[in-house]
């Protein structure tokens, strides 16, 4: 999913993991998959073993086979979306918009949860449901993100 060199994450087609227009950032939408191995995250087994508890993981079957695709996609979704915004020389705090595509809206809050671990100061935030994301119907959240990054000044 990372592109090795930035840390960014790697499009699943033609397109740019970002843009800049002056101090403005733009970055393409992130779903959780991995372009390399032609997955998609399905759930916490699927997450670094760090990241399960953080996602929500908590040992119990009926909860984390329910909750599981959501919070996981929702983990990945969020760290790809911070080595992003880092290869881009910015952090999370520099995001000032989010616009989140759910297939269900009833999985916001588990990504709620999961995005206040990510933002000290949340950004403003626009909640969409569509009927389809790409590339599979396991994919059930994207995230696209503006920051204000300032360039920095060249040194001679």
């Amino acid at each position: 999913m990372k592109d090795l060199a930035s840390g960014a994450a790697a499009p699943l087609s033609r397109y740019a993991p970002f843009r800049r227009a002056g101090d403005i950032v733009y970055f393409s939408g992130i779903i959780a998959a991995d372009p390399a191995s032609m997955r998609i995250i399905k759930g916490y087994a699927d997450l670094p073993p760090e990241a399960r508890k953080i996602a929500g993981e908590i040992g119990e079957m009926s909860s984390d086979l329910k909750d599981g695709p959501i919070a996981a996609q929702s983990w990945w979704v969020l760290n790809s979306l911070r080595l992003t915004v880092e290869s881009a020389g910015g952090t999370l705090n520099d995001v000032v918009k989010l616009t989140q595509f759910f297939r269900n809206l009833r999985d916001f809050p588990i990504y709620n949860r999961i995005r206040a671990t990510f933002f000290e100061m949340p950004p403003a935030s626009t909640v969409v449901q569509v009927s389809e994301l790409l590339p599979t119907s396991e994919t059930l959240i994207e995230v696209e993100a503006v920051a204000y990054i300032p360039l920095k000044e060249r040194q001679p």
